[in-house]
């Protein structure tokens, strides 16, 4: 089964910072694992790990088996920048 890790990072200065609010996404499907830190959701064949923190809005209190829709952001975490081949630095 193919799993797919989502890493949120929310960084609370960056927010007023920014010009303008990043994409967000959702997901639904069935509660599959629930921590203080992260949800795991069952989309299809597929496993969606999503990382939660102390500012993620919960209504109610999902358990294993429940149906939710999560919304997320995409955010990097880090980036590694490699010259294209042919071009010097």
């Amino acid at each position: 089964m193919k799993r797919i890790v989502l890493v949120l990072a929310l960084v609370a200065f960056a927010g007023p910072a920014l010009a303008a609010q990043t994409k967000t996404y959702q997901v639904t499907g069935p509660v599959l694992d629930v921590t203080a830190d992260t949800i795991t959701v069952q989309k299809g064949n597929e496993r969606w790990e999503i990382a939660r923190t102390a500012d993620t809005k919960v209504t109610g209190e999902p358990k294993k088996g429940d149906k939710v829709t999560v919304e997320y952001r995409m955010s990097a975490a880090s980036i590694e920048v490699k010259a294209a081949p042919g071009k010097k630095k």
